[in-house]
């Protein structure tokens, strides 16, 4: 029997209004050091201007997560970032593959609790709509990057940003999967989005908090130093596990 090494699969969960593309940087980087990684596209983040209610809200998101654990064989360390930190919350309770949560600048939330609630945004009577990306009550979108519309790198990511429904921003976790799976929260060191108000609140909650170079979405402008927190929390988490091969 020789002993070999069971490494995980990186299942990358974007924030609202974001697809997988945002993840594109850090995978290049986690598959050229022999990682496996997936992103999930959430389908709260509408990229059909023509699409009709009732539109999908987080628990669809969370569905989504779902059924892309059930799809990836071997462990899995599920990366949420932002909004995504909801519908993962929600979506890996009594995960069986799932050996680490990794929240990013993320909303790691109770039972009962919504994304903008936690900012004291009061539940609107009707959660129908979309929110588009610009927003100056809640968030303008440079602000998910460095806050400086001037820069190339921002301008280009937030010409890719997309509308993402209010039922999304509203709905509340049912089930707090990160109170049974092992976890770890990463704050960026530079975030000037409104998340970054909650963030150290959120830690607490955490198993493990570690710092990053970056803005809100570390992983975007610094894929290499993200890559090399994720393997270091792979490795603290004993996430890569030996298995025993015939």
């Amino acid at each position: 029997m020789n002993a070999s090494v069971s490494r995980p699969t990186f299942l990358l969960v974007p924030g609202g209004h974001h697809g997988p593309w945002v993840w594109e940087r850090l995978q290049q980087v986690l598959e050229s050091d022999g990682w496996s990684t997936r992103a999930v596209s959430l389908v709260s983040a509408v990229e059909d201007p023509s699409a009709v209610e009732p539109l999908p809200g987080m628990h669809d998101d969370a569905k989504v997560i779902k059924r892309s654990l059930e799809a990836i064989a071997g462990p899995v360390i599920v990366v949420a970032h932002s909004y995504g930190g909801v519908p993962v919350t929600e979506a890996i309770d009594a995960a069986s593959n799932v050996v680490h949560a990794v929240y990013v600048a993320a909303y790691m939330l109770e039972v009962g609790e919504g994304m903008f609630q936690m900012h004291g945004v009061p539940v609107p009577d009707s959660l129908v709509g979309l929110r588009p990306p610009e927003n100056p009550d809640l968030n303008l979108p440079a602000g998910f990057y460095d806050g400086d519309a001037s820069n190339p790198e921002t301008v280009e990511a937030m010409a890719r940003l997309v509308p993402q429904t209010v039922r999304a921003d509203f709905e509340t976790v049912t089930r707090a999967g990160w109170k049974t799976v092992p976890n770890s929260y990463v704050i960026p060191d530079n975030d000037v989005s409104t998340v970054a108000a909650v963030e150290e609140d959120m830690a607490k909650r955490a198993d493990a908090v570690y710092r990053v170079p970056g803005h809100h979405a570390p992983f975007y402008s610094h894929p290499r130093e993200f890559a090399e927190v994720l393997t270091k929390i792979a490795t603290n988490a004993a996430a890569v596990r030996p298995t025993q091969d015939a």
